[in-house]
C-alpha cells in the first residue's frame, strides 16, 4: 500500500508533481489555516506530514499518530514544530534552508526603501489628494549612503541582505544570539547587541524564532535605538514586542518600522498599527515569488519522500535522531 500524507493545506499540482503515484494525499482547506477536522481524523493513518508554518505540529497532534515516519516543514523556520517532541519520536523533521535566501533578502531592501523614503505614506498622500505641488521640504526621507545598517542573524538571509545592502552604500554591522565563527561576518562588522541598538540607523530582523529571540525587541530594546531609526522585520513577528513597537512608534522613539511579519499573525485590520503614518505592513510575502515557492515545496517532498523511505533527509533539523 502507498504510504498516506498528509499535507495541511493544499499547493498546486505541479509544485507537489513528485508525489504522484508514490503516496496517498490527504490535503487541508484553503479556508483553514491550520488542521482542519479531516486532517486531525486521518492523523492515525499517517505515514508523514507536509506542514506549513500555519500549521503546529506539537504533542497535541504527534499523539494522535501511530506510524508516523517523517515530518517535513515548507520553511526554512521551524517554530511551528515542537522539534523536541518529534526527536522523542525519533521522526526526523525537514525544512527548507536556501530556497528562500534571495526572494526574502529582496524583499528586506524592498521594505528597507519603501520605509526610508516613506512610500507608503507619500503615495497615499498623492491617491487622496493631499499632493498639490512640488515641494523642497515635502515627504523627506532618509538617506542610505553612509548610515549603518545593524542585522540581528547574520545567517543566509541576513548575509544575502548585507550583500545588496553594500552596493548602495550602506555600512553593515551585525549582532546574533550565539557565538560568531570566523570569517561568517565577510563585509559586515561584528558589535554587541546594545551597540548595535544605538548605532543603527537601520536595524533588520533575520534571527530565528527561539526561546533566546522571542521577545528581543522589547520596550529597552526600542528605546536604545535612534529616534531616527528604521525597524524591519523580515523574520517572525514574535521577535519583536508588539506592545512595545506601537508605543514606540506612537511616541516617537523610533522614526519607522517595515513589517513583513507580525504578532499575532495575521494582525487585524482593527490594530493601532494600521493606522500610524510610520508603519508599512505586509502580509508576509517574504518568500513569495513564483520560484521560491515551488522550490520550498518540492525540497518539502524531496524531505517527505526520504523520510518514507527511511532514507536521511537532504535538510533535517534533528539529526540527532540517526544516532
Amino acid at each position: 500500500m502507498k504510504p498516506t500524507v498528509l499535507l495541511t493545506h493544499p499547493l498546486p499540482p505541479e509544485w507537489i508533481a513528485s508525489l504522484d503515484a508514490q503516496v496517498t494525499l490527504i490535503a487541508g482547506g484553503e479556508e483553514s489555516p491550520g488542521w482542519r477536522e479531516s486532517l486531525l481524523q486521518a492523523l492515525p493513518h499517517a505515514d508523514g506530514i507536509i506542514s506549513l508554518l500555519t500549521a503546529r505540529v506539537d504533542d497535541s497532534i504527534l499523539e494522535k499518530t501511530t506510524h508516523l515516519r517523517v515530518v517535513s516543514n515548507m520553511a526554512v523556520g521551524v517554530d511551528n514544530i515542537d522539534v523536541p517532541a518529534c526527536t522523542r519520536r525519533g521522526v526526523p523533521v525537514g525544512n527548507t534552508p536556501g530556497a528562500m535566501t534571495d526572494a526574502t533578502a529582496d524583499l528586506t531592501m524592498s521594505l528597507l526603501l519603501a520605509a526610508a523614503r516613506r512610500l507608503p505614506e507619500s503615495s497615499a498622500d498623492a491617491r487622496e489628494g493631499r499632493w498639490q505641488t512640488w515641494s523642497p521640504t515635502g515627504w523627506l526621507g532618509a538617506d542610505l549612503r553612509g548610515a549603518t545598517l545593524g542585522i540581528i542573524g547574520l545567517g543566509k538571509i541576513g548575509r544575502a541582505v548585507a550583500e545588496r545592502a553594500r552596493g548602495f552604500g550602506l555600512r553593515i554591522q551585525y549582532w546574533q544570539p550565539r557565538e560568531r565563527s570566523e570569517g561568517e561576518a565577510s563585509g559586515a562588522e561584528y558589535v554587541p547587541l546594545d551597540e548595535l541598538l544605538s548605532s543603527s540607523d537601520f536595524l533588520s530582523l533575520h534571527c530565528p524564532l527561539t526561546k533566546s529571540t522571542r521577545g528581543l525587541i522589547d520596550e529597552s530594546a526600542l528605546r536604545k535605538m535612534k529616534p531616527s531609526a528604521i525597524l524591519i522585520n523580515a523574520a517572525r513577528g514574535p521577535v519583536v514586542n508588539t506592545s512595545a513597537l506601537t508605543r514606540a512608534l506612537t511616541e516617537n522613539w523610533i522614526a519607522a518600522a517595515a513589517l513583513d511579519v507580525t504578532d499575532p499573525e495575521p494582525l487585524p485590520p482593527s490594530h493601532p498599527l494600521y493606522a500610524l503614518p510610520n508603519c508599512f505592513i505586509l502580509p508576509h510575502i517574504g518568500s513569495a515569488t513564483h520560484g521560491t515557492r515551488k522550490r520550498m515545496a518540492e525540497m518539502a517532498c524531496e524531505n517527505l519522500l526520504a523520510g518514507l523511505r527511511g532514507e536521511r533527509l537532504p535538510n533535517c533539523v534533528n539529526t540527532e535522531v540517526y544516532d
